[in-house]
């Protein structure tokens, strides 16, 4: 017997419908390539992402079609997210870091009919244009006045809208019908599209409202630093217009300097980014005694993308008291699967207590079910000691890559295999020692290099750090510590090595230590030690 509940589709059209109807006045904040600051409301912005809309059927955008974006937090960004999906496109937001070879395979295999780019990229799609098949129309994301000249035919977005009316029926369809396409980094082959639906995005959007999630709310001021073209800015456009939160939107601008400025100005309550935009954010501080930091609202920051130093843990504690929520998600999972809030029962541990579960990368919310295997692919313990293969299933994860690549990545019993090596304890945090790839075994023991990393970072002169495993005659692997030095800043091995013999266990401790002007990223920020063990694999440790 069914109940009695009426079934409407979770569509993404509700969301800028509902945002628009009971959250009118709230308001999105953007800066622009421009330059200028512009500010709009959740009924503006509906009305503008409805002409948006009526312009693509008139394009003879239909249904399933994709439509490409290479762009940067801006309010003609979000437009697109509801535009696009709302009438039953697909929005492919494509990384403008990534090279341009991976651009260009990521426009073509998505089969892309329209690309919408911002006039900073217009070089780079000027370059690439001849070799995207696909694309029928070139739409630059700003006014006439502005039309760069480099895309030859491309049209101005403004002009586009300018005709349109506001008035729309949004279609209804399946909610499992595909809304957006991301692409992993692809720091091994080609990247892989990851195809969301409407209902994996509208549930990930509950969750990350709840109060055991991100606590998004309507009181919220949030500056969206994570970039619209990382796995749906973590889900944060759509969550906010469910919950009517104001978003600031920082531009192409996102430098410590500017992400400062935005936050008092705005009053954000509430921010998300990766780790070394934090840094970036703290550097601005330090080099400016005189700012007046009490100025700053916020109360409390994600951290994601990478694991966080506890450095920036401490410090946000600490200087600002923003509590800081550790998350952890790829985007086969839409991303969040883990996030560290805190228990009743951590309420009365020491300050240092907590921050080290926070440190961690928090427990699954409701929706993921998580586990870790052993090599042999059996159920390894949740005591907090024990590593293993971390494995994740639920309505928002993945259950395939776009176009069959990659064959099968579920097993028979619907467990998606991440990647990463993790512990979890009794209470369920998840803690990551490394990626299965990056696994430094010594001995028969396995080493982690993110805690390796994470205590070096702790050091006052270290900017950034890796650690990598090199060959050895009687251990197998030996860690290596390379390190970025703070601008002006002194440290040498002996002094770093020191520094962690009090924080890791001794046979942890690296057997050398090199210096780098810079480490390799990925186009989303995490650490490339593919190129790092080319880089040093003639490096010879000390005997």
């Amino acid at each position: 017997m069914l109940g009695l509940m009426q079934d409407q589709p979770l569509l993404i059209s509700s969301l800028i419908e509902h945002a628009a109807r009971f959250h009118p006045h709230s308001e999105i904040v953007s800066r622009t390539c421009e330059g200028p600051t512009v500010r709009l409301t959740y009924s503006s912005l509906r009305a503008r992402a409805a002409k948006l809309a009526n312009a693509l059927l008139r394009m003879g955008v239909k249904p399933g079609d994709r439509v490409a974006s290479l762009a940067w937090n801006t309010h003609r960004h979000m437009e697109l997210y509801f535009a696009v999906s709302g009438i039953g496109a697909v929005l492919n937001t494509v990384n403008p870091r990534l090279f341009p070879e991976q651009i260009d395979y990521i426009v073509n295999h998505a089969e892309n009919r329209v690309l919408f780019f911002d006039i900073t990229f217009a070089g780079l799609v000027s370059d690439l244009k001849p070799k995207l098949a696909t694309v029928e129309r070139f739409v630059a994301l700003t006014d006439a006045d502005h039309l760069p000249k480099e895309v030859d035919g491309a049209s101005a977005y403004e002009d586009l809208l300018s005709p349109e009316t506001a008035d729309i029926a949004w279609p209804e369809f399946d909610e499992r019908t595909a809304s957006s396409l991301c692409y992993t980094s692809g720091t091994t082959g080609n990247p892989k599209g990851v195809l969301y639906s409407h209902r994996s995005t509208i549930l990930h959007s509950f969750m990350v409202c709840t109060a055991d999630g991100f606590r998004l709310a309507r009181a919220d001021s949030v500056l969206l630093v994570v970039p619209l073209f990382h796995v749906n800015a973590w889900g944060i456009p759509y969550a906010s217009a469910m919950c009517g939160a104001k978003l600031v939107l920082p531009g192409p601008k996102l430098d410590g300097k500017s992400l400062f400025e935005l936050a008092v100005e705005e009053e954000c309550t509430f921010s998300l980014g990766v780790p070394t935009v934090w840094l970036g954010f703290f550097k601005h501080i330090d080099d400016n005694p005189g700012l007046d930091v009490s100025k700053l609202k916020l109360e409390r920051v994600v951290v994601g993308g990478s694991a966080a130093p506890r450095a920036i843990i401490e410090r946000f504690r600490r200087d600002h008291g923003v509590f800081v929520l550790h998350a952890w998600g790829m985007s086969e999972t839409s991303p969040v699967a883990t996030i560290g809030n805190l228990l009743p029962a951590h309420r009365d541990l020491p300050e240092e207590g907590q921050i080290d579960i926070q440190a961690k990368q928090g427990r699954p919310v409701y929706g993921i079910d998580i586990k870790i295997t052993g090599e042999d692919g059996s159920d390894l313990p949740m005591d907090g000691s024990v590593s293993g293969d971390l494995k994740v299933r639920g309505p928002w994860v993945t259950s395939g890559y776009f176009r069959g690549e990659g064959g099968h990545v579920l097993d028979a019993e619907g467990w998606f295999a991440t990647g990463d090596v993790a512990k979890i304890d009794a209470e369920g945090y998840v803690q990551l020692t490394d990626r299965s790839k990056d696994v430094i075994k010594s001995g028969g023991e396995w080493i982690s290099s993110i805690d390796l990393e994470n205590a070096a970072v702790g050091h006052p002169a270290v900017q950034e750090a890796a650690v990598i495993g090199l060959p050895h005659p009687k251990w197998q692997e030996r860690p290596l510590l390379i390190i970025v030095r703070k601008p002006g800043a002194q440290a040498s091995r002996e002094e770093l090595l020191a520094f962690l013999s009090d924080r890791v266990a001794k046979w942890w401790l690296p057997d050398d230590v090199a210096f780098v002007d810079e480490l390799p990223h990925t186009a989303t920020g995490k650490l490339l030690k593919t190129k790092l063990r080319e880089q040093f694999r003639d490096h010879a440790l000390p005997a």
